[in-house]
Formats: C-alpha cells, structure tokens, sequence
C-alpha cells in the first residue's frame, strides 16, 4: 500500500492503470483489471457518498448490509491481489493523451502516471439550505425510494418539491410507498403554488401552503406558519454534481445532467480515459455501480491490449 505522503510515487513505473475512486465501481473496476494480472493503482480519499446510511438495500447479496461492511470487504478482497496498490489521497488533477500516458496528481504532492486512467470519483449531494435536513440525511431525509422505500411501505411520507415542473415526477414516483404530502421551501410563486395544488389534489395529494422551516426529532416537519406535521421520511431531489473537476480539466465532454459523457465501452471523449459509476451515470445504486466499473475495467484491459475500438 502506498502512504500519502510517499515521496517515490515520481519514480515508480507507470501503472497499467490508475483509478481514482475506491468506492463500488472504482474497486469493481480495479477488481478486473487485477484478474487480468495488470499492475491498477486505486487513489481514494474515504468518502463515500452512502456512508451516513445505516444499511444498504436492493442490491442482491448484501441487501441490508452496512455500507462500511461491503467496502472494508471488497477492500480486502482487492488488495489481496499483489498487483493492486492503494493511496489514500486525493486526485486534484490529471494531464495526458492516450499515446503520451497519463499523469495523476495528488493533494499530498504525489504523481502518478498511469497508461490508462479510470474516473469512478463519483459525486456529491447538495441540499437545500434547510435546518435539519444535512444532520438526517440519509436516516430519515432520504433521496431513493428503491433503496430506502421499503422500509417505511404504508405509512406518511413527504416530499420537498425541487421545482414546479418535476413535481408530479417526484410525487407519482413515491406514490408507491405510502401516502404522500407535498412540501414546498418558498421558492414557488403563488400562481405555481395555486396551479399545483390543483393538479396534485386530482391524484390525492396535499401540498402544504406554508413554507418548509427546519426538521427536528426523527422526522418533524416545521413549518413557516408555526405549524407542524410529523411523518416517516422526507424524500428530498438534492442538486447532485460531479465530486471532482478531473473530467473537465481533460477535456471530457460532460451530458446536460453533469454526468461525464461515455460510450458503450465507459470510454469518455478523450481517449485512454474511462468513466463508471455515480460520474458517469447519475444513478445513486450500488448494484448500477458494480456494473458499470466491471465494464469500465475490462474496457479499459481491452484498450491496453489494443482490442478497443
């Protein structure tokens, strides 16, 4: 294992490749390529998005399973491989071509150069600026009902309208799960608020007129009028954006959504660069993430082996 503060990291060989991300698709990723006898450096700083959430769900084999449990695992399992090193550090930016290699540099001061290069930083969670909502999240202010809906089937739930035009959206998407009141953070005009009113009472919704104010005890809704309204969870659309600027300092091209743009193959638009997992596809789901950094890293053994497209 590499320390942070090594000062050889300029003088060792390059390695076949470099992943920044040691969460699921990062060590999804580095896992193939070591099964194909390829030296893999994983770069990862310890903070994985999921890490407040007490269990991890809807992904077959470690349903209900600690998030920490499932990477400390898939940690060992990795570093088992004499390949396969580890830095505790963060990537702060990269420089290369396919054709030159690449170069890794890191806060601690370290370099590394890589022949192929692997984003899986994955990305953060910002919240409305809301008392209450950053101290429960991911207990009881959630995000996705797939990995949290079960859980709380059949009982009140609220959600906090990111916007007009997503609302019905995200009100039929929890519909499922139990019954359901709108709540609103006064960013909507009063014509808004009148029209969807009308439009959510058509499915048997209720939208709170007054203003969300904090969250208090496991999940009280405070609101502005004084009021208050007590349910089981609060499904928040949190503004997601990419965890590092790596991709756009390369050049990758990035979707309208922020997502890092890939191919087929997680190939991004500069060659000799992949992509995989939250980065790459905006899915919040480790069963996704596992997924798509096993294609990741074959893709990138294949391009190693001048096979890829």
């Amino acid at each position: 294992m590499i320390s942070p503060s090594s000062t050889t990291s300029q003088n060792l060989p390059p390695f076949d490749t470099v992943v920044v991300g040691g969460s699921y698709a990062g060590m999804s990723a580095a896992l193939q390529l070591a099964r194909a006898c390829r030296t893999v450096l994983v770069i990862d700083h310890g903070q994985p998005r999921n890490e407040r959430a007490a269990k991890a769900h809807g992904c077959l084999g470690w349903d209900g399973v600690a998030p920490i449990q499932i990477l400390e695992l898939g940690r060992r399992q990795l570093l088992a491989y004499d390949r396969v090193q580890w830095a505790t550090d963060q990537a702060i930016d990269a420089t290369g071509s396919l054709e030159m290699g690449f170069a890794v540099h890191c806060a601690s001061g370290d370099r590394y150069r890589a022949r192929r290069l692997i984003l899986a930083h994955g990305v953060v969670d910002r919240l409305p600026s809301i008392p209450g909502l950053a101290e429960r999240w991911g207990e009881t202010v959630l995000h996705c009902p797939y990995c949290h809906g079960y859980e709380i089937c059949g009982t009140n739930i609220g959600v906090l309208i990111a916007s007009k035009s997503e609302a019905m959206d995200q009100v039929k998407a929890l519909s499922q799960w139990g019954a359901v009141t709108a709540f609103h953070a006064a960013t909507l005009s009063a014509a808004e608020m009148e029209e969807l009113s009308a439009e959510l009472k058509g499915i048997g919704v209720t939208l709170e007129e007054s203003a969300l104010a904090g969250v208090t005890g496991k999940a009280i809704l405070n609101l502005a009028d004084g009021s208050v309204r007590d349910v089981e969870a609060l499904f928040v659309h949190s503004e997601t954006c990419l965890a590092s600027d790596l991709a756009t300092r390369m050049g990758c091209e990035t979707e309208d959504a922020g997502c890092i743009t890939t191919d087929s193959a997680k190939q991004t638009t500069v060659a000799g660069v992949f992509a995989c997992g939250d980065a790459a596809r905006f899915a919040g789901n480790i069963a996704l993430a596992v997924g798509e950094g096993a294609l990741a890293g074959v893709a990138a053994h294949r391009s190693l082996l001048g096979l890829l497209p």
